[in-house]
């Protein structure tokens, strides 16, 4: 059992860079361009160590609610004690990217409204609705023989050799 329950306690994995990734951060990890409103994973990155998330949060998808020179505001769900509450920290920029979480949906969406001024300019009517993938279709398999003769195999009967 663990004895040591420090701040960063059990992270030997989380808090390592990856194979043939160490060195000092990209540039434009800095330069990154983030808005109020857009979706950020928590992604710690353990060679800088100022403005480092909690370890409870790394891996977390969030919104951000403020932007400073070097920090964003992030508000993220956390389970604590079986309710869900919104937590709202401050993590510098180099711990954040940016969440692919969004990017189907905007997709569909787009999708859906070129599809819809299609229709308008066609005058069909076109289902938008996601629909679950159905079963297969059924279908008959050919028979094994040439001429189409089914054989039936049937057990020999049991013979005590005694």
């Amino acid at each position: 059992m663990p004895h040591s329950f420090g701040i960063r306690a059990r992270t030997r994995s989380m808090f390592a860079k990856k194979f043939r990734q160490h060195g000092p951060i990209h540039l434009s990890q800095y330069l990154m361009s983030v808005k109020v409103g857009d979706y950020v994973d928590i992604f710690a990155d353990p060679s800088i160590h100022k403005g480092m998330p909690h370890k409870g949060y790394h891996g977390r998808t969030g919104i951000i609610f403020n932007v400073t020179k070097s920090a964003v505001g992030v508000r993220v769900n956390k389970l604590v004690n079986g309710r869900i509450l919104e937590k709202r920290i401050h993590v510098r920029i180099e711990h954040v990217r940016p969440s692919k979480c969004q990017k189907e949906i905007l997709q569909r969406k787009k999708d859906n409204e070129a599809a819809k001024a299609e229709a308008a300019k066609t005058g069909v009517q076109v289902n938008l609705k996601r629909t679950p993938k159905l079963p297969k279709e059924g279908y008959f398999l050919k028979a094994a023989g040439d001429d189409g003769v089914v054989t039936t195999i049937q057990p020999l009967p049991f013979s005590d050799l005694v």
